[in-house]
């Protein structure tokens, strides 16, 4: 099983490289990047878990994935960024197309992917030992980007900045990640994954562990965030899903078939006029 740190160091993994100096990196046009999944299917040695799921999901925009638990969310969102395979006898089939580009496809790295596309956790996960501004550059440290120090400064500003967090934290940057708030532990995540510039940006359950106040900050910068990221969210909460996406999409699975796509489509639609019966007792409450 994953445990918080190996999570932390996942999604702090980037490309090995060297820069030298934030200010003169090239980083991808915020903005996102087109994300989609091809015939995806998935098994944990022989049990499948995922049938044939194929999904857009657009730039710059939030698409939530939900459906109850144990129909394949967390397992699809995984293989969104090449996590699945590092399970002990986990097998996929399919393709997930970053801009077209396919990243299962014969020497493509893990490590590439896993910058291009963003992880966040469901239970907030900072270095407790790390400083609230190494904990933001982590990923370029384990990596062996090199930036100066006025140069770390500002791309530490710049991510708390876009993770809502800078105006409370940036009197303590020198102050260790634990001392946060759950809430703010949480917004801490999203900048370190911020920092090396992701296309997509993927949540799983990112508020199951919070409160009300801070689940309403994060969501908040979900909305802040998705002019300059592609995110896709799993979320259990259907008022959540409504409030913070654009599309949504509805996973089922049973005792007889495994998980997949029931209906996908414009969030508003599949609220309030879902082509799929099941869709409407799901979101409704009538199940799940």
């Amino acid at each position: 099983m994953t445990t918080a740190t190996d999570e932390a160091l996942i999604q702090s993994t980037a490309d090995g490289q060297i820069m030298s100096g934030w200010s003169e990196r090239a980083p991808s046009p915020r903005g996102g990047a087109r994300l989609e999944a091809i015939e995806v299917s998935a098994w944990f040695g022989q049990t499948q878990v995922l049938d044939d799921v194929s999904l857009s999901m657009p730039p710059a925009t939030v698409t939530a994935l939900i459906g109850p638990s144990g129909c394949g969310k967390s397992t699809f969102l995984r293989i969104l960024n090449r996590m699945h395979e590092s399970v002990p006898g986990a097998q996929l089939a399919g393709e997930v197309r970053l801009n077209g580009e396919d990243i299962y496809a014969p020497g493509q790295r893990v490590t590439r992917a896993r910058k291009r596309i963003g992880m966040v956790f469901q239970k907030p996960n900072p270095f407790p030992a790390m400083s609230i501004a190494d904990n933001v550059t982590s990923g370029l440290a384990l990596t062996n980007i090199r930036i100066s120090r006025g140069d770390r400064r500002g791309l530490v500003e710049d991510c708390l900045n876009r993770a809502g967090l800078w105006r409370e934290v940036k009197d303590r940057l020198g102050a260790p990640g634990s001392v946060l708030s759950g809430g703010q532990q949480q917004r801490l995540c999203i900048a370190r994954a911020l920092a090396v510039e992701p296309e997509v940006l993927l949540m799983d359950e990112p508020c199951s562990a919070l409160d009300p106040t801070s689940t309403r900050r994060i969501e908040e910068t979900i909305a802040e965030l998705s002019s300059q990221v592609t995110i896709v969210i799993v979320t259990h909460n259907m008022q959540q899903a409504h409030r913070v996406s654009q599309q949504a999409a509805l996973f089922l699975a049973d005792e007889r078939a495994p998980g997949g796509i029931v209906e996908c489509g414009p969030t508003e639609q599949l609220f309030s006029n879902p082509v799929d019966p099941r869709t409407a007792d799901y979101v409704d409450g009538r199940f799940g």
